[in-house]
């Protein structure tokens, strides 16, 4: 494996040969969902780049910035078993030359839910995305629909700014206790654990009513909140059900597709979850 910490040591996978080069962009301390993004990305992909970068721009000030796990040395050894062909693992000045001007921004979408919970989150998000993009050179980049909203807004960036690459959404990997797997889930102390495994206790229910036929937007929101609201240690941010396109909240009838989400925090942890809505009665 191929590991560069400058974009003059990286190896491309495109070029003559036309090889489809595949990328994970990662913030390191790898799990479980992190290796299912890179195995698919091995099984479709004939080079593979993984990047690790914590980047800053995205983290609020006072964040969890500084905390964010950081497990470079066990992430080489789980990068080599899963036969990466490249890691790349830039600093800050690489990525951000003194000096830098240009910023990307967004709008309306860095305003909702995790935009407004977040101030600047997704304009760092598209600001490193840009500009790994243009270091790597995929073909194809793969990322986890856990985060939705930053995968609509990458699909949104590719499509707004012509960018050649093909942005590929795969599903979330959950625990055997049904939470979804995220690098913040070590800072759970045992009983927040059990508390945060309500998130996705609320999603399935939902997901249950759904399929049974419930279409009020309200109605399924409040099954969510029902499965949150028991726990003393939890504090919900938000609960939503928006249009994937738009990321509108859904005001009456929901469909097929429609995305519901949580945000919560633990203590000092934050997690989010969603799933989209599927196996509406009637529905092909």
């Amino acid at each position: 494996m191929n590991i560069a910490k400058r974009k003059n040591d990286l190896k491309f996978g495109g070029g003559p040969n036309n090889l489809t080069h595949g990328f994970v962009p990662t913030m390191g301390a790898l799990h479980d969902g992190h290796k299912e993004l890179i195995r698919t990305a091995r099984a479709d992909c004939e080079f593979l780049t993984v990047s690790i970068f914590v980047n800053p721009t995205q983290f609020a000030p006072g964040g969890d910035f500084l905390e964010y796990p950081r497990t470079v040395e066990q992430d080489i050894t789980a990068l080599r078993e899963l036969k990466v062909d490249q890691l790349y693992i830039p600093a800050t000045d690489e990525i951000y030359p003194q000096g830098t001007m240009v910023n990307i921004t967004l709008e309306p979408i860095e305003h909702l839910l995790e935009g407004a919970q977040r101030p600047g989150h997704f304009s760092g998000v598209a600001n490193v995305v840009l500009r790994l993009f243009n270091i790597v050179r995929p073909t194809r980049a793969y990322f986890g629909e856990k985060d939705a909203q930053q995968l609509i807004v990458i699909r949104k960036l590719v499509t707004d700014l012509h960018l050649p690459v093909e942005i590929v959404g795969c599903p979330t990997v959950r625990d055997s206790d049904g939470m979804a797997l995220s690098s913040r889930n070590v800072f759970l102390d045992p009983e927040e654990r059990v508390q945060a495994k309500s998130i996705s206790r609320g999603l399935f229910a939902a997901q249950d009513a759904f399929s049974s036929g419930e279409l009020s937007s309200d109605f399924l929101r409040d099954v969510v909140r029902k499965e949150l609201e028991p726990n003393n240690l939890l504090f919900t941010e938000y609960v939503s059900l928006c249009r994937p396109g738009s990321m509108d909240e859904v005001l009456g009838e929901c469909e097929e597709g429609d995305i519901l989400s949580v945000a919560v925090r633990l203590a000092s942890t934050r997690l989010i979850d969603n799933i989209r809505l599927r196996n509406r009665p009637g529905s092909n």
